[in-house]
């Protein structure tokens, strides 16, 4: 491959994910710093659950009418240009019509861009040109950091100024889509369907008992998974961080060495188990929330953020390739498609929802200021994560075999960049 076209898809994972990172991370405490709470912040937070159920029909009618590269043009300047009216209003109406279109353009590129980098780099080169995408997320707070530090800004996160840096990112992002190497529809000729799209014939899986299991425990994660992918920045900032997004991407910051130990982790332990130090590590992120509040311990707030590489690459990496080694052949696309959607799709939505009245329940308001029992809130948050534990260690009896660690390292790639967040 040669180094200009290296650069240029690397360069095009970089952006994409530092696009969506820099405006998304902070953006609850943004709502409710312009009055935005309840059912309200939960719908706008929903867009990303709305654009994830989307993406995939989206996806469908690029794949086969248009050249990738171009359909990755046009989701960008779409993107960017909803994101740059969404920061010029503090209308719920309108914040969440502009965010919702955003959303809608801008979940079809994460499997876009993996797609192009795939079609234009050697199979083995491909996992170093996507961990870009993981930089690129992290790097995202040095908007913030060069902002207050380097420029004097008061405050930067929890304002309406990373959704103008997003939107600047998604432009540049676009122009970097201009000089990407021609890449043709990779579907075209083909038929599709939203069934298919959706992953909706491999529901035929469910008749197995620990499939179904799976489904459920995996769609239920996503309550207590998204409380802090939605809200974490909410609690920070009533804790008094002022740097949100830096110091919740210390999470991603981690999870880049985490997952050098996943391979190994699913050699020597099987799916099951790995998939069960996912669940605890998640158990552990609320634990370590409720007692850094209750014993006066913020130390302990680091230690959640960190455990965030363990759970994302532990549980929701083990899972999907757990689906490889269960789907046969022929729905192994349909039956990731379809537990993408059960979890980013329905499962984020209904723990947005539910986290949103969960906070809310907890909240009271004197004097146009909101006073959070984040302690009553992690402690049920702990509960339910503990209750998820043990259903899946009991009810989760399936047995799969370790496998060689040249085929496990190729699923562990392939399934991280399925549900990459």
């Amino acid at each position: 491959m040669p180094i200009g076209t290296r650069i240029k898809l690397s360069a095009m994972m970089f952006l994409q994910f530092m696009m969506f990172a820099v405006w998304w991370v902070p953006l609850g405490a943004y709502l409710d710093n312009i009055g935005i709470g309840g059912t309200q912040k939960s719908t706008i937070l929903s867009t990303m659950a709305f654009g994830c159920m989307a993406a995939p029909i989206i996806g469908m009618v690029a794949d086969r009418h248009f050249n990738s590269e171009k359909v990755l043009l046009v989701l960008n300047l779409i993107s960017a240009a909803f994101l740059f009216l969404a920061a010029k209003t503090a209308s719920f109406g309108m914040l969440f019509t502009f965010l919702l279109i955003a959303m809608l353009c801008y979940m079809p590129t994460w499997a876009l861009t993996s797609s192009i980098a795939m079609a234009n780099s050697p199979a083995e080169q491909f996992p170093q040109i996507r961990v870009f995408g993981s930089i690129g997320w992290v790097c995202a707070a040095v908007f913030s950091l060069v902002a207050v530090k380097g420029l004097g800004v008061e405050v930067f996160d929890g304002t309406a100024l990373p959704l103008y840096c997003g939107a600047g990112i998604g432009f540049v992002g676009a122009f970097i889509a201009l000089l990407l190497p021609k890449t043709p529809p990779p579907a075209k000729g083909e038929k599709g369907s939203v069934i298919d799209a959706l992953g909706l014939r491999s529901f035929s899986l469910m008749k197995d008992k620990n499939f179904a299991v799976f489904v459920l425990v995996t769609m239920l994660v996503m309550i207590p998974f998204s409380i802090y992918w939605s809200y974490g920045s909410t609690f920070l900032q009533a804790m008094g961080f002022t740097q949100l997004t830096a110091t919740m991407n210390l999470g991603q910051f981690a999870e880049m060495f985490f997952m050098l130990m996943v391979t190994l982790a699913l050699k020597k332990m099987g799916v099951k188990w790995a998939m069960m130090v996912g669940l605890v590590a998640l158990l552990i992120r609320y634990v370590a929330f409720y007692c850094g509040g209750k014993f006066d311990m913020p130390w302990l707030y680091y230690v959640a953020i960190l455990v965030h590489g363990i759970i994302f690459g532990f549980f929701f990496v083990g899972g999907q390739i757990y689906i490889n080694k269960k789907a046969p052949a022929a729905l192994q696309a349909q039956a990731q498609g379809f537990i993408f959607l059960a979890s980013f799709g329905t499962g984020l939505l209904i723990g947005n929802y539910f986290n949103g009245w969960l906070i809310d329940k907890y909240t009271t308001k004197a004097a146009e200021a909101l006073t959070y029992n984040w302690n009553a809130i992690w402690g049920v948050t702990t509960v339910f994560s503990f209750l998820l534990v043990v259903i899946f260690l009991v009810l989760f009896r399936e047995k799969i075999e370790p496998e060689s660690g040249e085929e496990l390292a190729e699923d562990s790639e392939t399934a991280k960049d399925a549900v990459e967040v």
